[in-house]
């Protein structure tokens, strides 16, 4: 890979066969000789953070890997980095679309999926933090965008940032269905409790689970929080 080094490793996750995910060596790797990140508004810095795995998108993964597969429902993955998730749900048969701002996330994306011999996967473009980044979304098509709706919308870690305006909350908004169910992973970051108002605005309601797992040999000890938001009929039904 010209510009940045990257490793393979075998990925365990309960409920599916492990995964071998191919990811960027480390948090120190960059390159962007194009200037196609920092036209989407990715620094320097947010560059190789998609590339790498993290302890809240394999808790979401595996949150996902012990949902039942249901006939005719549309997922989608925001923000998913190296898209652990969707390459679970896909290989038990879901109908996922993952989706990322980063220009190299689709890239990865079909280097594991040819890693561990699977069909190919939808992938769309997914920029909500800044829209009027012209310069950079003028380099990606309509039809290369998220569109449509979805039946659960899934993302891991995304609340990293302060994001005063909702846009998060209003990208959900207007791409779930009438009756959906979203799925946040999130490490108990700061703007947590501002992210749920935007959600309740957006007509969501939230149930929270706590996430707390000890160190083992193979993870480090992790606290966080699942939360589910619900609306129209999902949100009547209660939690599954």
């Amino acid at each position: 890979m010209p510009g940045y080094l990257t490793k393979q490793e075998q990925i365990a996750v309960a409920g599916v066969d492990d995964l071998c995910i191919r990811s960027l060596l480390d948090k120190l790797q960059f390159a962007d000789p194009l200037g196609e990140a920092e036209r989407l508004g990715i620094s320097s810095a947010a560059w190789p953070l998609f590339g790498l795995l993290w302890p809240s998108g394999a808790h979401l993964a595996a949150h996902l890997a012990a949902r039942p597969v249901l006939a005719a429902e549309r997922i989608l993955e925001i923000g998913c980095g190296l898209a652990l998730a969707s390459l679970v749900g896909h290989r038990r048969g879901a109908d996922v679309t993952a989706s990322d701002c980063h220009p190299l996330a689709e890239r990865f994306l079909l280097e594991n999926l040819r890693l561990n011999g699977l069909l190919p996967l939808k992938y769309r473009h997914a920029q909500w933090r800044d829209p009027g980044l012209a310069d950079g979304l003028a380099d990606v098509s309509a039809a290369a965008r998220v569109r449509g709706h979805y039946d659960l919308i899934i993302g891991s870690d995304l609340l990293y940032e302060r994001d005063a305006n909702g846009a998060l909350a209003a990208f959900i908004g207007r791409h779930a269905a009438p009756a959906a169910e979203v799925w946040i992973v999130d490490p108990n970051r700061g703007n947590r409790s501002a992210f749920n108002r935007q959600m309740s605005a957006e007509g969501f309601c939230l149930q929270e689970t706590r996430l707390e797992y000890p160190a083992t040999a193979s993870a480090p000890a992790y606290k966080g929080r699942l939360l589910s938001f619900r609306r129209g009929a999902a949100a009547a039904s209660g939690p599954r």
